[in-house]
């Protein structure tokens, strides 16, 4: 789950989605909250109601788990838009792949 703030928008659905049993996880750096202060209170609380905090990165990754499929090739270039340190990691394995063919 995600919201605007994570205090409030993100905290009373999940708390309501953990009480019947749901497994949660609160995507943190796509919520935000007016301070500091509030984002720690906030994940205190999802600790003690069994609310996973996760990021963006790490929900991308567990739902894509392999690059070992026909279309990787498409879902870097959409990961590359929303990460631009991957695009610059993607960048400089495929000018060392070329490299590497160039040499044998």
């Amino acid at each position: 789950m995600a919201g605007v703030w994570t205090s409030v928008c993100v905290m009373f659905p999940a708390l309501d989605a953990k009480a019947p049993g749901f497994k949660v996880y609160a995507v943190i750096d796509a919520s935000g909250d007016p301070s500091e202060m509030a984002s720690r209170t906030t994940l205190a609380r999802f600790a003690q109601a069994g609310v996973i905090p996760t990021s963006t990165n790490a929900v991308l990754s567990e739902t894509h788990r392999t690059w070992n499929r026909p279309e990787a090739v498409e879902l870097a270039k959409l990961y590359a838009l929303v990460a631009p340190n991957y695009a610059a990691l993607i960048e400089s394995y495929q000018k060392a792949q070329e490299v590497a063919k160039q040499s044998r």
